[in-house]
């Protein structure tokens, strides 16, 4: 036998899936994979029905076990999820962050992902030893800090934590709730040049599981970021920690000559 097709309602009509029994590729992961590049690109938008397993499996001519795998992959990586009553639901694709020098509210919104922002700090401290280091300040000197839960269709993406030079711009609560840091920097006059920046990974503590809606010790993207202005001056530093179902840094690796 060849291919098997069958399709989903999406945002825009029916979206076609099909499988090859000719390939070697196993046939759960050949559906997940198409599934998982309709969610991505928009054809599956947040809130689309995929039917039911049974419906699904006929039309596809494949066994329910096969079709729950898929599903089921997909529900792990947090793009599909199961509701009684209703059946396989989409929820969200994961935004996939181009390791450049731009902000992830700019990189939610080219990504179709209407953010939203709660700040859950906006006041002014003393540097500590890391922020004075990535700031070339002196300890102790007072600074900017800014604390926000990134959100996309209503679901916390990312905590983020900024430290700024005391001074540096005015920042206001309605501002900060309603763009990215980065506009409202260019906004102020500050041309944003280059940055040093760490990506890693940890489980979540249990005030991160509950603050991002993940059960604690689940896996979080984290990123820390010096960024620096047309001058070499430090402007920001970045502590930022992601929901690893949610988010995923892409790089793009050239061989040297």
């Amino acid at each position: 036998m060849g291919k098997r097709d069958a399709d989903a309602a999406g945002a825009e009509g029916p979206v076609q899936f099909s499988v090859d029994r000719n390939s070697p590729v196993p046939l759960y992961f050949q559906l997940s994979q198409q599934l998982e590049a309709a969610i991505e690109n928009g054809r599956l938008a947040p809130g689309s029905l995929l039917g039911n397993e049974i419906e699904l499996a006929g039309r596809l001519g494949l066994s329910r076990p096969t079709v729950r795998q898929a599903i089921q992959s997909l529900v792990d990586k947090g793009l599909l999820v199961r509701r009684r009553g209703i059946g396989t639901q989409v929820v969200h694709s994961q935004v996939k962050r181009p390791l450049e020098l731009s902000s992830l509210y700019d990189d939610l919104e080219a990504a179709g992902q209407k953010p939203a922002t709660r700040v859950l700090l906006n006041t002014t401290t003393e540097a500590d030893a890391e922020v004075a280091a990535a700031l070339r300040i002196a300890e102790g000197a007072e600074v900017a800090l800014v604390e926000r839960l990134r959100l996309t269709h209503g679901e916390p993406v990312a905590h983020l934590r900024n430290h700024l030079p005391a001074g540096l711009l005015k920042l206001e609560t309605a501002d900060l709730e309603e763009t990215g840091l980065y506009r409202l920097m260019r906004a102020a006059g500050i041309t944003l040049h280059s940055a040093r920046q760490t990506v890693g990974a940890r489980a979540a503590t249990a005030e991160e599981a509950a603050r991002l809606d993940e059960p604690e010790g689940a896996p979080l993207l984290t990123m820390e970021r010096t960024t620096f202005d047309d001058t070499g001056r430090a402007v920001e530093f970045g502590s930022h920690v992601y929901r690893a179902t949610r988010y995923a840094f892409e790089f793009q690796l050239l061989v040297r000559p």
